[in-house]
């Protein structure tokens, strides 16, 4: 069968930066889920895109949908015909809707019973003529905003400008927004020109020529390149932020490497204060030095070529000097002012409306952190955790982090050393923000670990109190981080406070205060199942299995650090030699315990054989060492210790005696056991190979 290739560009006015690549790629997945849906056969896939364009080039695309002949099943023997051995309408309606007549029943039996079937065969239509149908890809994309221009209905990222559709040498004919599609691309907005795609293997090359490419891995190769040749050439370091590089190369379509020099006097300021400037604002890489100290140096990306390269870059200085003066005079200003003096602003700042006042909330955060600081016994470190949460949000009502609000934290540890508190306190108003993002690292110190989970966990309690759960994608206040940064601070932290300690904890205090618009029982639930959610996502990105992740989060949370341990202690131990015999015997106990609806103290007088004195002596010294073990796996290799014991007891013991007092004693047992064996996981909801 003879195959073409298949090239379709969106022309575009310019993107946002951060809609591009996940926009390639939907063109991408869209076009190649069709293909697939249409039985159309196609090779490599290639996706390309810049600020100015979504492009998608489909290798050896065949000709035509493959020929299906297929077996279709339809009504039973007894049903297709009727007594007098006609079709009857149930036979003829399912051939009706087959395409196909009476003519072609033939019977089959399967289990037993005989059904009509009959042969489909479909000839696959041209591709050519299913291409139009790109025409709807193309208008159901979807983009975190859209936009409307003239009098258009279609909404889409931003308006289309061209559309190239070529299956082989031939256009693909449709239109879009009023654009008809056609072979015309746009080079480079000043370098290039208007040039016409022949072919699709031409595409790449073409735009080449034009001062344009598609490719964003190769674009992003070259950013790099011409980086490190700068860095060898000047002897600096020049730290790449992946998150910065991905923007910049969505912004460009030809790159070129430029570096500017800005005043000494500006590095009087705080690092994060000039790195923020130039990342955030300016989309600038900062320039460091062999020892990682900061240069007056910044290195951008010019979209286009090396031509007059000295006068973009002293436009780039020009742009950047006047955002560090504004800097300066902001940490100028911002020192002038008293801590006590900020903190009364808060008053007037409102953080949610059902919720209270940045200084309410302050308030909350700092009586948690002190109860929490109690509860972890932290003796010398309370008062400064509690001044820490006292003064954690001075610095929002600062020009600097008006102005920037990323540096908020950073500029609260700068100003409150310079204002004379304690090193720890200062840390910790940085780091009671982390973990930033999914990425970022917990608190390195424990004062800034208690009053970020102190921070994090009213944060909850407030929303969920009022009744603002996350559903779906939808998270405008982030709970999701938030409750994640909790369990990954207790989890490293290994402090021993359970996770329902912290919930009644954060909801003490809005109960006191009137704030909680709920059923209490109800937002601990809701809550609990939230952080559930949290703790099973971060034993999925430590690469737990399902069903040992189900096993361990069957019950309460408890202490995050030794769930985390006890399932990977299950993930160590589940192919090792013994393991899969081990569970049998546990769970076989738990699976019975379920059945004891009456519990009693277990009678040892009531025993009527060697095997139940056996288990029940086992079962209280494995009990005895489990409580005092402090390690998981200790723990686990108590409970396994069990098996010989159980399986002699099942073998000569009927746990559900006729007679009920003996059926009672025996059940009670089993559900002792089953009890402690739970406390460390659900064993019997491990699926055993």
């Amino acid at each position: 069968m003879s195959k073409r290739d298949l090239l379709l560009e969106i022309g575009l006015e310019e993107m946002p930066a951060r809609f591009v690549t996940a926009s390639m790629k939907q063109l991408s997945d869209k076009v190649q889920k069709w293909l697939k849906e249409k039985a159309i056969e196609f090779g490599a896939v290639e996706a390309f895109s810049t600020p100015r364009r979504l492009a998608i080039l489909v290798k050896d695309v065949s000709e035509s949908q493959k020929d299906i002949e297929e077996e279709a099943k339809g009504p039973a023997k007894k049903i297709a015909l009727d007594s007098e051995g006609n079709w009857s309408k149930a036979a003829l309606g399912f051939v009706r809707g087959q395409g196909m007549t009476a003519e072609d029943i033939y019977f089959k039996e399967l289990k037993g019973i005989e059904y009509a079937h009959v042969n489909k065969f479909i000839k696959g239509q041209p591709t050519s003529q299913l291409l139009s149908d790109l025409q709807e890809i193309i208008s159901g994309m979807t983009f975190p905003k859209n936009m409307r221009w003239a009098n258009q209905d279609l909404r889409f990222v931003r308006p289309i400008k061209w559309l190239i559709a070529l299956f082989g040498n031939e256009v693909v004919p449709f239109s879009i927004a009023d654009v008809e599609t056609g072979r015309e691309t746009k080079g480079h907005r000043f370098l290039g020109e208007v040039a016409m795609i022949e072919a699709p293997e031409q595409y790449e090359a073409t735009l080449r020529d034009q001062f344009v490419m598609v490719n964003p891995d190769k674009r992003r190769s070259v950013i790099l390149e011409q980086i490190k040749s700068l860095e060898q050439e000047k002897g600096w370091i020049i730290p790449v932020d992946e998150d910065l590089l991905e923007e910049v190369n969505n912004l460009v379509e030809y790159p070129t490497v430029l570096f500017g020099h800005f005043e000494e006097e500006f590095l009087e300021l705080p690092a994060e204060v000039l790195i923020t400037s130039m990342k955030e604002h300016q989309r600038y890489f900062p320039v460091k030095d062999q020892d990682g100290k900061l240069l007056a140096f910044f290195v951008t990306v010019r979209n286009g070529d090396d031509r007059h390269l000295e006068k973009v870059s002293k436009g780039n200085e020009k742009v950047l000097r006047a955002r560090l003066s504004d800097a300066a005079f902001f940490f100028k200003e911002d020192q002038k002012k008293e801590i006590a003096d900020a903190l009364k602003k808060l008053d007037s700042i409102v953080y949610h409306e059902e919720i209270g006042t940045l200084a309410e909330k302050t308030a909350r955060v700092t009586a948690v952190t002190g109860v929490l600081a109690d509860a972890l016994n932290l003796k010398a470190e309370k008062d400064l955790a509690v001044r820490a949460a006292e003064i954690a949000k001075f610095d929002l009502v600062s020009h600097m982090v008006y102005e920037f609000p990323e540096l908020q934290g950073y500029m609260g540890e700068k100003y409150a050393l310079l204002k004379g508190e304690a090193k720890e306190v200062a840390a910790a108003i940085n780091e009671h923000y982390m973990p930033r993002h999914a990425d970022d690292n917990v608190p390195p110190s424990v004062i800034g670990a208690v009053v970020s989970i102190a921070e994090k966990i009213d944060t909850l309690a407030s929303f969920f109190a009022i009744g603002v759960i996350p559903t779906g994608s939808q998270d405008p206040y982030a709970l999701r981080r938030q409750a994640s940064g909790v369990v990954q601070i207790l989890a490293e932290k290994k402090w021993n406070i359970s996770l329902e300690e912290l919930i009644t904890l954060g909801l003490k205090g809005l109960e006191s205060k009137g704030l909680l618009k709920r059923d209490l029982e109800e937002v601990k639930a809701d809550m609990f199942t939230f952080f559930k959610a949290r703790v099973k996502h971060l034993l999925q990105e430590q690469q737990i299995r399902y069903d040992l992740i189900d096993a361990v989060l069957i019950d309460e949370i408890g202490f995050i650090h030794s769930l985390v341990e006890r399932a990977h202690v299950l993930d160590a131990k589940k192919d090792e030699a013994g393991f899969k015999e081990s569970l049998e015997a546990l769970s076989r106990v738990m699976n019975i315990a379920v059945k004891c609806d009456h519990k009693v103290t277990v009678d040892p007088n009531a025993f009527e054989n060697e095997q139940e004195k056996a288990l029940y002596e086992k079962y209280q010294t494995v009990a005895l060492r489990y409580v005092e073990s402090k390690k998981e796996k200790e723990r686990f290799e108590h409970l396994i210790s069990l098996q010989s014991e159980i399986e002699s007891y099942f073998e000569n013991t009927m746990v559900m005696a006729d007679d009920e007092a003996i059926r009672n004693n025996r059940l009670s047992l089993m559900k002792e056991i089953s009890d402690l064996v739970s406390g460390f996981a659900a064993m019997n909801k491990i699926i055993l190979s």
